[in-house]
């Protein structure tokens, strides 16, 4: 996936951080990759099926009376942002690099705003998704990429460069 320059944080993940900052402070810390071996492939699996299990999709109109509000799913139910907050969270504790776990906003199949989750492999960026229960490379994914979270600072995004012209989401422009 070829990242890019700084671009504008989505405004549900603003709103986010100025609700929860100690989830988007920078840490100083290097960016790092997560060496994929078989068990940790299982474990991002595992998460993937459990999380698209627990939360009841529900649009944020329906969930909150708003266009857009990030949050984590502490009812149960929420939208592709609540998805992949609570994966996030779950893999972090389970000792995974908040650095590797990226927020990752997406042009879907219906060329709509989709927000997806980006893990950082040794092997490539893999995806984990609410809408596709396979757990993906990012090359692999119907989408059109449009920018992601900084492996640096969680407040900050950068835009993705996404040139492929086989992707359902830019045939359908």
């Amino acid at each position: 996936m070829e990242v890019g320059g700084a671009t504008r944080a989505p405004a549900g993940h603003v709103g986010f951080c100025s609700e929860n900052p100690s989830e988007c402070r920078s840490q100083n810390r290097n960016a790092v990759v997560v060496k994929l071996d078989r068990e940790r492939w299982n474990e991002l699996l595992a998460v993937n099926a459990e999380v698209n299990r627990q939360i009841r999709p529900v649009t944020d109109v329906e969930l909150f009376g708003v266009e857009e509000y990030w949050t984590f799913p502490s009812s149960g139910a929420g939208d592709c942002e609540e998805y992949v907050l609570e994966k996030q969270r779950v893999l972090q504790k389970r000792g995974w690099p908040k650095s590797a776990l990226l927020i990752t906003v997406v042009k879907d199949t219906n060329n709509s705003g989709h927000a997806v989750l980006t893990v950082r492999t040794d092997q490539g960026d893999i995806i984990l998704d609410n809408q596709i229960e396979a757990v993906l490379p990012w090359y692999s994914t119907p989408y059109r990429f449009v920018k992601r979270q900084s492996a640096r600072n969680p407040a900050k995004w950068a835009a993705i460069s996404d040139h492929r012209v086989s992707t359902v989401a830019s045939l359908s422009n």
